[in-house]
């Protein structure tokens, strides 16, 4: 999952992008209000994490220009103020949901995957694919009730193509939603990633293949048919 967080607290911004990218979400930082609308009209995010006090064009301008231009991507905002008035300019402006400073850093990540969830339509942490598992909250994987070992980025790629499940994914979108920095096109991280993921998710009896290559075109995570 890809986030763009704008936040003008260089300390408290680069904690965060720390702590989401330990998570395994890729990550666009700013702390420049007008930088976060133009991020996040030319870039794809899953989720944005939006200060309200940010230099150059306030939080709350940068949302309503979004919503404006038919933005939909859901909007967490940050702010020192928590009067009822302020949150209620908040969600009218179109926020998705609000925080106030100071917060946990627990409750903050949580939040954010409730986000991204809904992104994809998505209420219920668990995802399920024939035998195999996805929890969303502990970000853990189980196939046929045997854990399966993964990295943060490894969890991230899976946990998209199981939000895209019988979608043909292209080599691009899982770039623009996994990794950070641009992948050269003649890169095979990706080719690579989804190789590993197949060898891992290849647990218990005589395991049946769950992704699967379209040649030229990506991938899709699909069960057999019955």
């Amino acid at each position: 999952m890809r986030l763009l967080l704008a936040e003008d607290s260089v300390r408290l911004r680069q904690t965060l992008a720390v702590a989401f990218r330990r998570t395994g979400y890729a990550v666009d930082e700013t702390g420049d209000g007008a930088d976060a609308l133009w991020m996040a009209k030319e870039g794809t995010h899953d989720a944005i994490i939006l200060d309200i006090m940010l230099p150059g064009l306030d939080g709350l301008s940068v949302l309503r220009d979004l919503r404006e231009a038919g933005n939909e991507t859901p909007v967490l905002l940050l702010t020192a103020r928590d009067a009822v008035p302020d949150r209620v300019l908040g969600l009218q402006a179109g926020a998705d949901d609000y925080l106030a400073k100071p917060f946990a850093l627990e409750e903050l990540l949580a939040r954010v995957q409730a986000l991204c969830r809904r992104r994809y339509g998505k209420h219920n942490p668990r995802l399920i694919l024939a035998d195999l598992l996805i929890d969303t909250g502990s970000r853990t994987a189980t196939r046929g009730g045997v854990p399966v070992d993964l990295t943060a980025r490894e969890y991230a790629i899976l946990e998209y193509l199981m939000h895209r499940k019988g979608d043909v994914v292209s080599r691009t979108e899982i770039e623009s939603h996994v990794y950070d920095d641009l992948v050269s096109p003649l890169s095979n991280v990706v080719d690579s990633a989804i190789c590993v993921l197949r060898s891992k998710l290849s647990v218990g009896e005589n395991p049946v293949p769950l992704i699967h290559t379209r040649r030229g075109q990506g991938y899709v995570l699909s069960a057999p048919p019955p």
